[in-house]
């Protein structure tokens, strides 16, 4: 009787179709165990063009805020409580969480925005509590007054790369670090406290929390920090920044601003504008990719999984994926010197990446792509299915000797501290290519007329100094101090 009920409770046409029903079921059960620890790969096949993300608000401002002539500034107010939590997170995992925010920028207010630490080894320069964390995951080690900065992490320390540097300074020693590498003010890495968050390096995401929210059409704005040669008005980063926008290099626009965070003291910083779905959207049909830190630019299999610590995909996520730059790392790490030569255009834009080499030399920048902070982005053109190579953070310019066969001393190295690794295989096989060498010393000559040419580069830095100087929270005098600092890297640029 209690089966018989059942069964009468089962629909009409279940009891009808139950046979066709139990055959799919076990076939469905069937290629889930078969095929449940095959790897899917997803492949780049649609020819349409890459939809930007949904905009849902954007904020017009009162001005530009890249506007050099206008006086600009930000204030923010966040929980200390939340603020310290994110920070104890941080010197526990390596993680960088987001933390609420309300700000308000050149008079129009923004609530709940994300505010994240950002850097590498900028941050082993900070402590909490008198207590520093090790960039490779060893907390609470007690400040060290001998190493950079007076911090125990690990950072890059006076005898990185081992054995000193290639190019010891006039008057200096191999041990100071590699060629006129500077860390900081008076030789030392600047220290960062979590007590001063107005001197902190940080990420502004103005979607974390309101998704599809912008301000003047961008997602995230880079508030940084001196790496080594720039003192703490970052001005070298500023000046590298317009050199190569007076060239008509694809780079990132910057200004300075006023901070004010709680009751903190003023500081004036530098905003950069961080490469996010806006900046890429302005270079047109393509997808962009970041490379990592703790990237290797090298073919790791076809899973895209093995390259989560390569590179992040900005752009075109659910459309596109991660497989052109691995095809492009297989075939420029596998491929012969014959056929790098024949055909390395049909899949870089060989004349653009001659110039990114020949201004990464012409800036001493120590850390660009075959730096050890890998520092740069890939923009695919899905249009030419070719790549072209696009500099960022440009904080260690002008503090390493360049010159007219390379960018900075680590373009190719051994490894630093705590394993990292300086070198690129594309930069590397470039520059070693004899068919390249007349495109690359073209682009070497015409970027040095432009970024050094009539005095071209002095009356930049001047101009950007005069400029920050009137800032509320710049201190006239280190602007004077790191501004002439500066002259003496640029008197040092290398013949070429």
């Amino acid at each position: 009787m209690m089966v018989t009920g059942l069964k009468h409770r089962i629909p009409v046409r279940v009891r009808h179709y139950w046979k066709l029903l139990a055959v799919c079921a076990a076939v469905v059960t069937g290629l889930v165990t078969l095929a449940g620890n095959v790897q899917v790969t997803p492949l780049v096949t649609s020819a349409a063009e890459v939809k930007g993300d949904q905009v849902v608000q954007d904020f017009a401002g009162t001005v530009d805020l890249f506007d050099h002539e206008l006086p600009h500034t930000i204030s923010v107010s966040l929980d200390p409580t939340e603020y310290d939590r994110m920070l104890d997170n941080y010197m526990t995992t390596g993680d960088k969480e987001y933390v609420r925010a309300d700000m308000t920028i050149d008079g129009t207010y923004l609530p709940e925005v994300g505010l994240r630490l950002k850097g590498n080894s900028t941050l082993s320069a900070l402590t909490h509590e008198g207590k520093t964390r090790n960039l490779f995951g060893d907390r609470g080690r007690q400040p060290d007054p001998a190493l950079p900065g007076g911090v125990g992490g690990p950072g890059i320390d006076p005898n990185f790369p081992p054995g000193g540097g290639a190019n010891p300074p006039p008057g200096g020693q191999p041990g100071q670090g590699p060629g006129n590498l500077r860390f900081g003010p008076g030789g030392n890495r600047t220290p960062l406290d979590s007590a001063k968050p107005e001197e902190l390096p940080w990420l502004i995401s103005f979607d974390e929390f309101v998704k599809g929210r912008r301000y003047q059409g961008r997602s995230e704005l880079a508030v940084r920090v001196s790496g080594m040669g720039g003192g703490t008005t970052v001005i070298n980063e500023a000046l590298s920044l317009a050199l190569l926008a007076k060239a008509g290099e694809t780079t990132q626009r910057y200004t300075y601003a006023s901070l004010h965070i709680n009751s903190r003291p003023v500081r004036a910083r530098l905003l950069v504008e961080h490469p996010d779905t806006g900046f890429a959207t302005g270079l047109g049909n393509g997808v962009l990719y970041k490379s990592l830190a703790s990237s290797q630019f090298t073919y790791q299999g076809e899973d895209p999984t093995a390259y989560e610590d390569d590179f992040k995909q900005i752009n075109g996520k659910g459309s596109y994926d991660i497989k052109p730059v691995i095809d492009f790392a297989k075939w420029v790490g596998e491929s012969t010197d014959a056929d790098f030569a024949a055909h390395l255009a049909d899949r870089l834009d060989v004349e653009s990446f001659a110039r990114y080499v020949a201004a990464q030399s012409l800036l001493m920048n120590f850390d660009d792509m075959a730096g050890p902070g890998h520092n740069y982005y890939l923009w695919y053109h899905l249009d030419s299915k070719r790549f072209e190579v696009l500099s960022w953070d440009h904080n260690l310019t002008f503090s390493g000797m360049g010159g007219p066969r390379g960018g900075g001393v680590m373009q190719a190295g051994p490894g630093g501290p705590g394993g990292m690794r300086a070198g690129n295989k594309l930069k590397e096989r470039f520059l070693a290519a004899t068919s390249f060498k007349a495109l690359y010393d073209n682009a070497y000559s015409d970027l040095k007329q432009r970024f050094f040419g009539n005095n071209n580069a002095v009356a930049t830095l001047d101009a950007i100094a005069a400029g920050l100087a009137k800032l509320e929270g710049a201190d006239p005098a280190t602007v004077t101090s790191d501004a002439d600092r500066l002259r003496g890297s640029l008197s040092e640029q290398p013949a070429g």
